[in-house]
């Protein structure tokens, strides 16, 4: 069974929701994917990914795993259940309140942010997002709990949990890649600091998204503050691999599901 990463400051433990991020260990890829690549999109074989996906949802106790064609953007779709891995649809954050149909993010450096909510009679709304700048900046959280809300999940009762991503310390930017996120609010200028480099920022992607979650009123938001970059045993980082020039990267999946 592959192992992950649990935060216990997510979800109360008596609830029926299951999740976890899940890094490198535990599969069967090799080379560049070792072992636990999730990616779809990666040049590994086929048979590795899919019984990699299949380890993941034997660790959470799910009967179906969905990832979507992540494209940075802001799109948030409702999972009512399984589509095929190769006619996946583009968006980059799922809702869902089907018990046992597991919502999987994948990413390489990117936030995976899951989410847990309640509707009135007490049942689990769940989603998950893949938040890296782009999505973040355009709006992707917001869009998984208004999707959530949507799907009756009470605003007070959503909590949400940022799994490893790449930290504050990896992250250097040329000096305009800021530019819009100080023109989207000036206060975002807490997110970056002067980089050794001339001409380049350190940027703290996971306060930003802690902050766009804050003002998004969830008054529950937990950070388990793992760096993909830093970590290279335990996480893929597609950062990483553009530095080393490596051909390809694997990618870890974050995953939640409803138990039932």
């Amino acid at each position: 069974m592959a192992p992950f990463l649990k935060d216990n400051n997510f979800i109360p433990a008596e609830k029926s929701v299951a999740h976890g991020f899940f890094g490198r260990h535990g599969g069967v890829s090799a080379g560049l994917y070792e072992s636990l690549n999730c990616g779809i999109g990666t040049k590994d074989a086929a048979e590795n990914v899919r019984e990699n996906r299949r380890r993941v949802m034997a660790a959470l106790g799910a009967r179906e795993l969905v990832s979507l064609k992540q494209v940075h953007s802001a799109t948030c779709l409702f999972a009512q259940g399984a589509w095929e891995m190769t006619a996946r649809p583009e968006g980059d954050a799922m809702v869902t309140d089907v018990p046992g149909l597991a919502l999987g993010i994948l990413t390489a450096d990117c936030g995976p942010v899951l989410f847990y909510g309640e509707k009135a009679d007490g049942s689990p709304v769940i989603g998950a997002a893949h938040a890296g700048w782009g999505g973040a900046l355009k709006g992707v959280l917001e869009g998984a709990i208004n999707t959530m809300a949507e799907r009756g999940a009470l605003p007070e009762s959503i909590h949400a949990s940022l799994g490893p991503c790449i930290g504050a310390k990896s992250y250097e930017v040329r000096a305009e890649f800021a530019v819009p996120f100080l023109e989207q609010a000036p206060e975002n200028e807490h997110f970056f600091r002067s980089a050794r480099k001339d001409g380049h920022l350190m940027f703290d992607l996971p306060g930003y998204i802690a902050s766009r979650l804050a003002r998004a009123g969830v008054r529950h938001v937990s950070i388990t503050g793992q760096d993909t970059y830093a970590l290279e045993q335990d996480y893929f980082s597609y950062r990483r691999a553009t530095h080393r020039a490596e051909p390809d990267y694997g990618r870890q999946i974050s995953a939640l599901v409803i138990r039932g």
